[in-house]
């Protein structure tokens, strides 16, 4: 990296073998993520969990197909959240690779090409089409919504429903779509495949009401395997860069020009906005080099660097139509769709997101926090194509450091906190899968697992892993099982959906980055104990506990192995091993590896030493000042839990935790549990 990247400090950097296997087609024409979600093809209710660019669209034509063909189904309707990401469903041959049918649409029933509102010609579209023997309509979320208002749920009996992009619903009262499938659920007449490249949802809102979200059956595909599979890509990285004065002047520190890049300049509501969106792409252009007028076809903004390249950039920033609507036509032109010399750099403000697809994209490079999670993911994915000569891919968020005036300061704060919370939670996404046993005297290696030098040792905690399958079997000392089927799935699936709660919640991040006297356990016993409570309420009290082993375990495991695979942050990422090695390492170097020992680490430590690397000395003090400043004594509810804690512990060591004890987590259960009486005298609980 050269000196003005200096400032740049990858927070997740992730290697992968580039085995190729991603893009390789069975006899049916089916890539592996394609052929794992066939192989689930009856089931009435299916969720496709699988990252950007893995082939979820042709996955539902396959699923589709046979549903029409061999289930009896009528019809299938396809529902996506924007008229663009309609041409994903566009007529496909699969005869010629190998399927038995080709996906064909009507031009007519693919509504997102058609002209008019939603909630006009369209939704009587739908109804004209439910009474024709074609078999494929194409429509926006906004249009289905409609229509379902328009004709019920029983019109839709005996059809398939498939919505993309599903983490776009929401179980919110408020939202119309997560209401609509709730009630086709619950009349139970309907086929539902659910798609999402998001790992969890973004907001606290389930996309799903519990009891619906137990009939789907998932299928998972995950951004390790995906990544793993490719021909080219085999590292990404993923960090922050915070910047002080307008970010145009420090753009170009982690702008290179020389890589294809989209930048997502900020929300105009946002801190790092000037309020002048125009003014800011012409101050970028600037920054890159001397304008020389606009491509009369592609209406492309030509701009030549000091070095003397011609950079080719396309701005979806101007609100003129005409612009716009030529420049984004040229995007879209599929004959150059592999041409890599198109274009070079895309700046965007809300457009070239989810399903907007340039394979050539190196950096995705974000200024100021984004609304969500899932936005930022979308965003990732955006770089996360495989291309020729394409080997490395990162993002960065641009952040504005804190200034000295106190509201903009906490707001600040909040963006950081937001930010670090997205590269914790994007670690967990691109790292293999866990899979945690109890070690107990009967423990033996499981089939395809690689357990390192030396092979399984039945002495000790072991560390397995499949190269094929992208999934660790870690041996855990005292890890309690889940016992219940939904908290099974929870602990296989959802892991990064409770990791993302407990990450995303300010009590936990702040605490976990800033408060010096942290006892970790108050983090990863109390407060996620907590948050999974509330998340997960039909789950009995054992079975609660189970996930949070399970989440704290895949936590505080990517982490410490981060620290390994980073060689303590500025050396470069080893191999793509790097992480695998680092997990192993952790589990050799402790003792034993038992889940008292993983609740002993603070989650967010690794999160501090890439901050104070990254974000200048005295905005850190000014942020932990800030957050200092909020520290609150123990409330009402934190001296419950830390009541229910020592309960626990006196079940397993037959004493009440000691308030002189020399051990700090059972000091703390102590004066939570005194508190807790003093609580309940002056009537704090109901």
């Amino acid at each position: 990296m050269t000196d003005s990247f200096e400032k740049f400090v990858p927070s997740v950097s992730v290697s992968y073998a580039r085995n190729g296997n991603s893009a390789k087609a069975n006899a049916l024409g089916m890539r592996p993520m394609q052929e794992r979600a066939y192989e689930r093809r009856g089931e009435q209710y299916l969720l496709i969990k699988s990252p950007p660019a893995s082939g979820k669209s042709r996955a539902l034509m396959f699923i589709a197909l046979d549903k029409l063909q061999n289930q009896g189904l009528k019809q299938v309707i396809i529902v996506v959240p924007e008229k663009s990401i309609g041409a994903s469903f566009n007529d496909e041959p699969l005869t010629k690779f190998g399927f038995w049918a080709d996906w064909t649409v009507l031009p007519k029933w693919n509504l997102c090409n058609a002209p008019g509102g939603d909630n006009g010609g369209k939704v009587s579209s739908v109804g004209a089409f439910l009474n024709t023997g074609d078999k494929v309509l194409v429509c926006t979320h906004a249009t289905f919504r409609f229509a379902v208002d328009r004709f019920g749920v029983e019109a839709f009996d005996d059809r398939l429903i498939a919505v993309d992009e599903f983490h776009h619903v929401s179980a919110d009262p408020d939202s119309k779509l997560g209401q609509h499938l709730g009630q086709l659920i619950t009349r139970d007449k309907t086929h539902i495949v659910a798609m999402t490249g998001s790992y969890f949802r973004g907001d606290a809102v389930p996309v799903l009401a519990p009891q619906d979200e137990a009939k789907f059956d998932t299928v998972t595909y995950t951004y390790y395997e995906q990544l793993n599979g490719y021909e080219y890509l085999k590292q990404l990285d993923i960090g922050y860069f915070f910047y002080s004065g307008p970010y145009s002047d420090d753009i170009l520190k982690v702008l290179d020009p020389s890589e294809k890049t989209i930048v997502h300049i900020p929300s105009v509501n946002s801190r790092e906005s000037t309020k002048d969106k125009i003014r800011e792409v012409e101050h970028v252009i600037e920054e890159l080099g001397e304008w020389q007028g606009t491509h009369p076809v592609t209406g492309f903004q030509l701009v030549k660097t000091p070095d003397g390249r011609v950079l080719k950039i396309a701005d979806l920033v101007d609100d003129d139509p005409a612009k716009r609507d030529r420049v984004s036509a040229a995007l879209k032109d599929p004959a150059q769709k592999n041409n890599r010399d198109h274009v070079d750099i895309i700046i965007a403000l809300g457009m070239a997101k989810e399903g907007f697809d340039w394979i050539w994209c190196e950096h995705a490079l974000t200024v100021g926090y984004r609304s969500s999670l899932t936005e930022i993911v979308q965003i990732i994915g955006r770089a996360t194509r495989d291309a020729p000569g394409k080997t490395h891919a990162r993002f960065t968020n641009l952040i504005a450091e804190p200034d000295a005036s106190e509201e903009a300061v906490t707001e600040a704060v909040n963006d950081t906190l937001k930010a670090i919370a997205a590269s914790l939670l994007m670690e967990q996404v691109l790292a293999p899968r866990f899979e945690f046993t109890p070690k107990n005297p009967t423990s033996g290696p499981a089939d395809g697992f690689d357990y390192g030098e030396g092979g399984y040792d039945p002495n000790k905690c072991n560390v397995g892993f499949n190269k094929e399958t992208g999934h660790f079997q870690i041996e855990i000392k005292g890890l309690a099982e889940p016992k219940s089927k939904e908290a099974a799935r929870i602990c296989q699936e959802d892991l990064n959906e409770v990791i993302a709660a407990f990450v995303q919640d300010k009590t936990a991040i702040e605490r976990g980055l800033f408060d010096e006297e942290l006892v970790p356990e108050e983090l990863t016993q109390v407060r996620l104990g907590k948050i999974i409570k509330d998340k997960y309420p039909e789950l009995d009290e054992e079975d609660q506990e189970a996930v949070r082993q399970h989440a704290i375990a895949a936590l505080n495991l990517t982490q410490q192995a981060k620290q390994v695979a980073l060689g303590g942050v500025d050396a470069e990422p080893s191999s793509n091993t790097a992480l695998i090695d680092g997990v192993r390492k952790f589990a050799m170097d402790v003792r034993e590896l038992d889940i008292d020992l993983i609740d002993r680490i603070n989650p967010f430590g690794e999160a501090y030493a890439i901050l104070a690397k990254t974000m200048s000395e005295d905005s850190l003090k000014q942020v932990a000042a800030t957050i200092a400043a909020k520290r609150t004594s123990l409330t009402a509810e934190e001296a419950k839990e830390l009541a229910v804690r020592a309960v626990r512990f006196k079940k397993e060591r037959g004493r009440l935790p000691s308030i002189s004890s020399t051990d700090t987590w059972e000091k703390r259960m102590a004066e939570g549990a005194a508190a807790f009486v003093r609580f309940k005298d002056e009537g704090r609980y109901e």
